[in-house]
C-alpha cells in the first residue's frame, strides 16, 4: 500500500532503496543485544547512522541512549517537537532461535522487539533528514535505554531535558497477536503499572533430617509463592485486579541441608491506578502474616515501577488517520489493556501521547509471545512502522 498525505511517493522509492538495509540493521541489533544501562555498542551504533546522515545527537547523561533533533527548513522556534521514542536494550534470557541472526551475546535476547522498535525510530529519522521538505515541524527522536529496568530509562531521558519542547510523543510496540499489516490502538490505559518485590528469608539453617528443630526457608517460601498473591487478591474489591507472579526462588544448593537464606523475586501488576497506589503497604502486610510466627526474619523490598501507559485521545486520533493512510480503515483496530508494563507511562505523565501497537506476525503462522527465547517477527513489519511514524509526523502538523 502507498500512504497518504505529502511525501508518499519519496518515502515507497526511499524505502525501495534503504528496506533490506534496515532489516539488515535490525538483525544486526539482534544478534548483538545488550542489557539495560549497558547498550553502549547499540547507542553507538545509532548515534553513527544518525550522524552519517548530518544530524547532531545527543548522547543522554548516563552514558547510553541518546536524543536528536530534526527541524524544517525555516522552522518557527516556537512550534513543539512532535517527538518519536524506541527502547534500545534487550533482556537477560537465551534466544532460543535457529536463525543467522541469532543473539551472539549469551544469556542476552532481543525478546520484546526493542531492536525493531530501535530500527523503525531509526529509519523514519534517516528519511527526514534526507527529505527535510516533507517536515513540517520538528521532530525529535529518542532512542531510550533501559525500558526493562525498573522504573525504567524513561526518567534518564526526562531528567535530562529529552522533552524539553516537546509538545506530544508516539512509541510503538511489536504486538505478536497482530498480523503484519495491522495495527492496533487504544484511547486511554493500554498498559498495567508493574511493580517487583524482592523478599529475602533468614533461618538457623539445619539437617533435612530434622525440619522441625528449624525454620525449614523452603517449605516456608512454598507457602509465600502459594498465599501470597491469594491474600493480597482477597483485600481488594475487585481480585482480579492485580497479578502477583514470582519468577525467582533460590534457596540452598544441598538436597540434606536447610538453608540458611532463601530470596524470592516478583512482578505485581494491575491495571488501575488506585490499586497501583496500595499495593507497597498491602504486600508487606499480607506478607508479614504468612511468616507469622515461623522464626524466619523477613525482609522486602518493594519497588513502585511504572503506572499505567495512558494514552491521549487526540494524539491516538492523530494516528489513527496516520494509521489508516497507512494499512486502510480494516486493519486499524482497537486492542485491550494489557497487563504488561512499559515505562512510556513516564513520558505519557509529561506530554500527551500515545502509545502504539504494531502487528509482527507473520499471517498464519504461529503466535510467538514476547519474552519468550523463540520470539521473532516478520520483518515487513519494519516498512510498515517507518511509514506509520513519517505518516504520523505529517498528520500532526497537518493544517
Amino acid at each position: 500500500m502507498t500512504p497518504s498525505g505529502s511525501g508518499a511517493p519519496s518515502l515507497a522509492a526511499w524505502l525501495d532503496e534503504h528496506g533490506e538495509g534496515l532489516i539488515a540493521l535490525r538483525r544486526n541489533l539482534h544478534a548483538h543485544p545488550e542489557l539495560s544501562g549497558a547498550e553502549h555498542a547499540t547507542t553507538e551504533l545509532v548515534e553513527e547512522r544518525l550522524r552519517l546522515a548530518g544530524l547532531t545527537p545527543r548522547r543522554l547523561a548516563v552514558g547510553t541512549g541518546l536524543v536528536c533533533d530534526l527541524d524544517p527548513d525555516g522552522d518557527d522556534p516556537g512550534v513543539p517537537a512532535f517527538a518519536l521514542r524506541a527502547d534500545l536494550d534487550a533482556l537477560a534470557m537465551s534466544d532460543d532461535k535457529d536463525v543467522p541472526y541469532t543473539s551472539q551475546h549469551p544469556g542476552v535476547a532481543h525478546a520484546c522487539g526493542h531492536d525493531v522498535h530501535t530500527t523503525i525510530v531509526l529509519g523514519a529519522a534517516l528519511y527526514f533528514a534526507h527529505h527535510r521538505d516533507q517536515l513540517a515541524g520538528p521532530v525529535r527522536v529518542v532512542f531510550q535505554p533501559a525500558e526493562e529496568r525498573v522504573p525504567g530509562g524513561a526518567l534518564d531521558v526526562i531528567g535530562d531535558g529529552g522533552l524539553d519542547g516537546v509538545g506530544a510523543i508516539v512509541g510503538l510496540h511489536c504486538e505478536p497477536k497482530l498480523d503484519v499489516g495491522t495495527i492496533g490502538l487504544k484511547s486511554g490505559a493500554i498498559s498495567s503499572a508493574a511493580d517487583m518485590a524482592l523478599i529475602r528469608l533468614v533461618g538457623p539453617g539445619g539437617h533435612t533430617a530434622r525440619p522441625e528443630l528449624t525454620v525449614d526457608l523452603v517449605a516456608l517460601a512454598a507457602r509465600i509463592v502459594a498465599e501470597l498473591p491469594m491474600r493480597v487478591a482477597d483485600r481488594l474489591d475487585d481480585g482480579a485486579q492485580v497479578k502477583l507472579v514470582f519468577g525467582s526462588i533460590h534457596a540452598g544448593d544441598a538436597a540434606n541441608v536447610i538453608p540458611t537464606h532463601c530470596e524470592l523475586k516478583a512482578s505485581i501488576r494491575t491495571p488501575s491506578l488506585p490499586v497501583w497506589e496500595r499495593l507497597p503497604e498491602l504486600v508487606e502486610r499480607e506478607l508479614v502474616g504468612i511468616v507469622g510466627e515461623s522464626g524466619a526474619i523477613v525482609e522486602i523490598e518493594y519497588t513502585h515501577g511504572v503506572p499505567p501507559v495512558v494514552n491521549d485521545v487526540a494524539i491516538t486520533e492523530t494516528l489513527r488517520r496516520a494509521a489508516t493512510g497507512v494499512v486502510g480503515s480494516s486493519s486499524v483496530v482497537t486492542v485491550e489493556q494489557s497487563w504488561g508494563g512499559d515505562d512510556f507511562a513516564w513520558f505519557t505523565r509529561e506530554i500527551p501521547g500515545t502509545y502504539v501497537r504494531l502487528g509482527v506476525r507473520e499471517p498464519s503462522g504461529p503466535t510467538l509471545d514476547l519474552h519468550a527465547g523463540h520470539f521473532d517477527v516478520d520483518e515487513r513489519s519494519i516498512a510498515l512502522g517507518v511509514r506509520l511514524l513519517v505518516e504520523a509526523v505529517h498528520e500532526h502538523f497537518r493544517p
